[in-house]
């Protein structure tokens, strides 16, 4: 199997193949602390049709311009809730939002970053990331109602997390799809971003029979990676999940016919 995804991943984890997604806001900022902003604001709406998504995040970060990190770092709670109220991609609001972006605006001002925050909370034999990130999450929280992040979900409760794991991917690995900038973190502690087109494709392949789509079944399929390539779990979550992204898009995917949810004979 570890073969054929190889084969797949050098025909197509290329920028090419990216738009439409989220992931593309971020290969306009060159500095890593701008980037994890845009990263932050284009993860937490990473949901629902991808043309939506990308409007609702280009019309955020046109309120951020020129800099994301400086805008986080010097609005006030007040002007920001000005600027984000009426604003709503399905069921975030501009409030959920403002909440989010005042507990990036906190950890900046305490750590100096976000890769600072979350690496504050690494210890070098944890094998995964979920206990960091249940106290990342705990950090970006405050500003929620009884600390319920509505964006980015806290591994303790059991979500699978995934757009929270997405970010991590983006901002960590480093190839000609995910632009990276944290280098205190390694790829290794990733988590696979576990959404129902890559829950679909990894149950398919036998590398789980879990049928919810839960934290415990993204550790599950990020261990049967990990088997596969020890120092990037997270390495075929893009050609993975091109197809469904692609689909819901109305676009025709040149290589979806050799993509293992079409071809699951070729990789057993």
């Amino acid at each position: 199997m570890t073969s054929e995804l190889e084969r797949i991943y050098r025909l197509y984890n290329k920028r090419q193949f990216v738009r439409p997604d989220p992931l593309e806001f971020l290969y306009l900022y060159e500095d890593p602390a701008d980037r994890e902003i845009v990263g932050v604001v284009a993860s937490c709406l990473a949901y629902g049709r991808v043309l939506q998504i990308k409007k609702s995040i280009q019309c955020i970060l046109e309120k951020m311009t020129p800099s994301p990190f400086r805008f986080i770092r010097d609005v006030s709670p007040v002007s920001l809730k000005r600027i984000l109220s009426g604003f709503r991609h399905r069921f975030t609001t501009g409030d959920d939002l403002t909440a989010l972006l005042l507990g990036v605006q906190n950890a900046i001002v305490r750590h100096g970053s976000l890769q600072s925050c979350l690496t504050r909370y690494l210890v070098k034999d944890t094998e995964s990331l979920t206990e960091p990130l249940s106290s990342f999450v705990e950090e970006l929280s405050t500003n929620f109602p009884g600390g319920k992040n509505s964006l980015f979900p806290s591994p303790s409760r059991g979500s699978a997390c995934k757009r929270l794991n997405l970010y991590l991917r983006w901002m960590v690995r480093s190839d000609d799809v995910d632009p990276g900038g944290w280098d205190n973190i390694p790829a290794s502690k990733l988590i696979v971003p576990l959404d129902t087109h890559m829950h679909r494709v990894c149950l398919k392949l036998g590398l789980t029979k879990r049928r919810q789509a839960n934290m415990k079944t993204a550790l599950e399929i990020t261990e049967a990676f990990r088997r596969m390539v020890p120092d990037d779990p997270v390495r075929y979550d893009f050609i993975l999940t091109r197809p469904g992204i692609w689909e819901n898009a109305g676009i025709d995917f040149p290589g979806k016919n050799n993509l293992p949810q079409q071809r699951k004979d070729t990789l057993t």
